[in-house]
């Protein structure tokens, strides 16, 4: 069997509703020539594992794996990766705030050659939520010794090799932090382009609801990334 040459990661938490829009988005991607969608249904308590029965069928080069239990946005993630076959691997978010289309255009860069970790650039955010990523953008830069701009936009691409190559990656929100500082250490060329960041139409975030919960992400992130500076002043 043929490798496909691209495999995208969706992880769905609790993401019943959003589902047939989502899908109906992932089947112009799998529709690409040699592209397969990995959905995953991350320990979802709604009716995740029903509708993606339901649909999954009429979406061709659509496929889902099951993770019995939430342990993470990373671990789903990171269980979907596991699963992919394609050469370049990618994920991207399941509430449709970012188009899962929008991995085409990052396609383009592995197309035209050269190891690279492509991400998105998200515009269109609320005022507050881009000050609260510049802030967090500008402390890992200064931590890391290395430029960091946006780092959860999606969606996050890179050559499979690449991804073989991690130790002992996180199985939270940092695994985001995790690739593209990964990516600035191995030194490959880093490639962003423009996504637009849309409204959520269903459900609510899990971690961006108020100060509190911010507060908790900040400290979260922080952690890993000393840890981080850490692993780096050891090599």
């Amino acid at each position: 069997m043929t490798r496909p040459e691209f495999s995208l990661v969706v992880p769905c938490y609790d993401e019943a509703a959003s589902l047939p829009g989502l899908l109906e988005r992932c089947g112009a991607v799998a529709a690409a020539p040699g592209a397969e969608v990995v959905l995953v249904d991350n320990g979802s308590t709604d009716d995740t594992p029903e509708v993606l029965r339901a649909l999954l069928p009429s979406r061709p080069g659509c496929r889902s794996v099951r993770v019995a239990r939430n342990r993470g946005y990373g671990f789903g993630i990171l269980a979907g990766l596991e699963a992919a076959a394609g050469a370049v691997l990618g994920w991207t978010h399941a509430d449709l705030q970012t188009d899962p289309r929008d991995a085409l255009r990052g396609l383009e860069y592995f197309r035209a050659g050269g190891g690279v970790f492509v991400k998105g650039l998200r515009r269109g955010r609320p005022l507050a939520d881009r000050v609260f990523t510049m802030g967090m953008s500008a402390f890992e830069t200064v931590l890391l010794a290395a430029p960091m701009r946006d780092i959860n936009a999606q969606p996050t691409m890179f050559r499979r090799e690449f991804y073989e190559s991690w130790e002992d990656p996180p199985h939270d929100f940092s695994l985001d932090l995790y690739a593209y500082h990964r990516a600035r250490v191995q030194g490959l060329p880093v490639r962003r382009f423009p996504v637009e960041f849309h409204r959520r139409v269903h459900g609510v975030s899990h971690w961006n609801v108020d100060w509190r919960r911010k507060w908790s992400f900040i400290r979260r992130t922080a952690a890993f990334s000393f840890r981080l500076r850490r692993a780096r002043g050891r090599r």
